[in-house]
């Protein structure tokens, strides 16, 4: 594991957009506020392959704020998800004439307040070991979000499941989020909305895995970041709104999209193997049938953010791809 030994640090910001112009200019206009406090960065859009207006409109924006010489958009030839997209203006972002110290990765639908960005590149800074920060999270009504996890695990599998208050106090190190705090502390993974990756990482690892389509793939970056020695931080004093869904069309309560299933399976089955995806499979399905047993006995509430068919879509998809042979196929 290595580290910067450059006195000038460079920040590249790299936005994916898939037909929602409208949301990333309006987080670009968020950024060129910031740029006026002489925060040093650049700013790639990848388009990926709108098959819209998208590019122009985009384009038009940054030729009308003259913003041309730290701001530009790049067409992808397909849309090959989050991963591809992003990997693009990684790329670019590496090899150019500046290249890039750090990397920000940073989603459409996001406002970006003040000093977001330099709370993240000087915690890096004072912080060499670190690999990767990721800002607090603001829902669109200002509220904080859980931003940070731990990495998924067979108990935190049973304990998303029963969704019980005490057994998740009993085992905080098993939860999935981490309750948010007003100081930095170090986790497994950051919200992939917004989060800034030190270029020793990539270059050290590799690139995001374009295996995902959409989701698990910051995940999968952030285990193999740590098998590497590199550690993660939570940094609350970069702060980033996120509309929650806007970019991807996934809202919590509506039936999640097939590419949600296959990209968890893809990272279970990439880093822990079939066996252990299929024990946190039984481990969450037993949890859940306590839940329903409890709702059932008017014990426990339904929350109306849980998704349609959640048990028959993340159950009998994982039995469809075992028998298929899909998972023996995931590399």
């Amino acid at each position: 594991m290595s580290t910067n030994g450059h006195k000038k640090n460079t920040t590249w910001i790299v936005t994916v957009n898939y037909k929602t112009a409208d949301l990333l200019i309006q987080s670009l206009s968020s950024l060129i506020l910031i740029k006026k406090q002489s925060d040093e960065f650049d700013y790639i859009a990848i388009d990926n392959d709108s098959k819209d207006d998208s590019v122009n409109q985009i384009n038009q924006y940054i030729k009308s704020k003259g913003i041309s010489d730290w701001a530009s958009v790049v067409s992808s030839d397909k849309n090959g998800g989050f991963s591809y997209g992003n990997n693009i203006g990684i790329q670019k972002a590496l090899s150019s004439l500046l290249s890039a110290d750090f990397i920000m990765l940073l989603n459409p639908d996001t406002i970006v307040k003040e000093h977001a960005i330099t709370a993240l590149s000087d915690f890096l800074i004072r912080n060499p070991q670190v690999g990767i920060v990721g800002s607090q999270i603001l829902n669109d009504d200002n509220k904080i979000e859980n931003s940070a996890h731990h990495f998924p695990s067979l108990l935190s599998a049973f304990l998303q499941g029963a969704s019980l208050g005490f057994l998740d106090k009993l085992f905080p190190k098993h939860t999935y989020s981490i309750e948010s705090s007003d100081k930095p502390y170090q986790c497994d993974w950051v919200s992939g909305s917004s989060m800034m990756v030190r270029r020793e990482v990539f270059e050290e690892i590799g690139l995001l895995d374009d295996g995902f389509f959409l989701y698990f793939e910051e995940v999968d970056f952030f285990y193999r970041a740590k098998q590497a020695g590199w550690k993660t931080w939570y940094v609350p004093d970069s702060k980033v709104i996120h509309i929650e869904g806007a970019s991807t069309g996934i809202k919590s309560n509506k039936r999640t999209p097939s590419y949600w299933y296959e990209s968890r399976r893809r990272f279970f089955v990439k880093n822990y193997g079939i066996g252990y995806l299929i024990s946190t499979d039984l481990l969450w399905l037993v949890g859940r049938l306590t839940f329903e047993l409890r709702c059932l006995l008017g014990l426990g509430e339904r929350e109306n953010s849980d998704p349609q068919k959640l048990i028959t879509d993340l159950i009998w998809g994982d039995i469809k791809s075992l028998f298929s042979g899909a998972l023996w196929r995931i590399k």
